[in-house]
């Protein structure tokens, strides 16, 4: 039989696409149980291992085409998508799944770098263009920080999509002067109306940046020194700062903070810039007057890429997807469909994101390059950060050892999320119920006593 060239796994879950994505999902799902033992090449199957909502749906079902196109070879997708870089990392570790290619951040590209779990990506592509110089050189500068000895990263990762952390806000109850310091999450006059990203990279940096506030103003620290300083003392200090943050917080979100910012359920949320742009769109659609701002103490950036496991079992078509997503028109194809912003640096990729209609102008040559008439470029400022904001901000590299331990701290945070008065009730309560369970107890055993006694009572018959 002829089957199904993709099939996915766990679908992003988009608002009109979600409906025919389920449909899709099980007839996908039922044409890979049906080829299931049909003795099909693993060389004609590539393992798609990526974020939710993190590609454009129409751009992976056209893989196969072009792919044929290429090399004159069929090929079967197989998509899963996962919503932790942790758990990707796991199942990777323990070569218990042959994914071909996956898509994790820049911290766990170092850690794979550092635990041999990568093969180097193949940029022999015969007839076809190398598209992989399309990529930013700065991109790939800030990248190849994460390099080992005898590993470049770059020769082992593609960047895929960057951007920032930073306050999504509503305009009706936080200004862009306060949204402009991460002092507004703390800010009790915000109390109940804060989402967090259940990220405890994230909240750390924002804890230890706000932390050392002055001495940033002052210049005698850096936020690259801060936010990669996990000795104990600095560990303390972020959970310290962490647990004053809590009465703000109204719930620790993956992915649903966006929506509940659209409609108006709260008017913080400390996010990525991918998910402020969509979510910005979606609320302009129903009257929602969000924006969003990188905090003047600096924040994190961050960059996600597109590896090859150990495990693989089809490098070439893993090499040759990649190579796909770094087309220009492709590349923005993906950022129109997910918000995030491409890697690609090209001229195309720049006229296409030109908007006249932004007043305020920004430097983006660090970015496209010197020389493009790309240092004052009208361009969506969420997406494109102008210069004078990267330089204030930096990324965070893999914890290391000491991962272990700021994991510890965040469930800590996170776990004691109950005040004195609920924790009091619900001792109450359970004290309540222990008494009462206990007098039940006693009262059956003095019945049975009773019961006995008048049974020895009787006369013989």
């Amino acid at each position: 039989m002829k089957t199904e060239s993709i099939v996915k796994i766990n679908l992003p879950n988009k608002k009109m696409k979600r409906l025919t994505g389920i449909l899709l999902l099980l007839c996908l799902a039922l044409a890979a149980v049906s080829c299931k033992g049909s003795g099909e090449e693993r060389s004609h199957v590539l393992k798609i291992y990526n974020w939710a909502d993190y590609i454009d749906e129409d751009v992976l079902a056209e893989f196969p085409d072009w792919y044929k196109q290429q090399t004159g070879e069929d090929i079967r997708l197989v998509y899963q998508v996962f919503d932790i870089n942790e758990i990707m990392l796991t199942k990777i570790e323990r070569g218990h799944e042959d994914f071909d290619v996956v898509c994790p951040s820049e911290y766990i590209i170092e850690r794979m770098l550092k635990k041999d779990l990568l093969l180097p990506i193949d940029r022999n592509f015969d007839k076809t263009p190398d598209y992989l110089p399309n990529i930013s050189p700065y991109i790939r500068r800030e990248l190849n920080k994460t390099s080992q000895p005898g590993r470049t990263t770059t020769d082992y990762a593609v960047p895929y999509m960057w951007g920032t952390a930073g306050i999504l806000y509503n305009r009706s109850f936080i200004t862009p002067d306060e949204a402009g310091s991460w002092h507004c999450l703390w800010n009790s006059k915000n109390k109940g109306k804060l989402l967090m990203k259940d990220s405890y990279r994230d909240a750390y940096g924002t804890a230890i940046i706000y932390a050392h506030a002055r001495q940033l103003a002052d210049s005698t620290v850096t936020v690259e020194q801060l936010m990669n300083d996990n000795s104990p003392e600095a560990i303390a200090l972020a959970e310290k700062y962490l647990k004053a943050l809590k009465p703000n917080i109204s719930g620790w979100e993956a992915d649903f903070g966006k929506e509940m910012m659209t409609k108006n359920k709260t008017w913080l949320n400390l996010t990525w810039s991918g998910d402020a742009v969509w979510a910005i769109d979606e609320a302009e659609a129903v009257g929602v007057d969000l924006a969003y701002e990188v905090p003047r103490e600096g924040s994190n950036i961050w960059y996600d890429g597109w590896v090859i496991p150990k495990y693989a079992r089809n490098p070439k078509a893993a090499s040759y997807f990649i190579n796909y997503l770094c087309q220009p028109e492709i590349a923005l194809r993906n950022m129109d469909a997910i918000g995030y912003v491409s890697a690609v640096a090209t001229p195309e990729i720049m006229e296409a994101k030109r908007d006249t209609s932004i007043e305020t102008r920004s430097d983006l040559s660090y970015f496209f390059g010197e020389g493009m008439g790309a240092d004052s470029l009208q361009i969506n400022p969420v997406q494109y950060p102008d210069r004078k904001i990267v330089e204030r901000c930096a990324m965070i590299r893999d914890f290391g050892d000491r991962t272990e331990l700021v994991l510890e701290m965040w469930s800590r945070v996170k776990g004691d999320n109950l005040n004195t008065g609920i924790v009091l009730l619900i001792f109450s309560v359970f004290g309540a119920l222990f008494v009462w369970l206990v007098y039940g107890k006693i009262r059956k055993y003095r019945q049975k006593q009773r019961h006995r006694r008048r049974r020895k009572g009787r006369p013989a018959i």
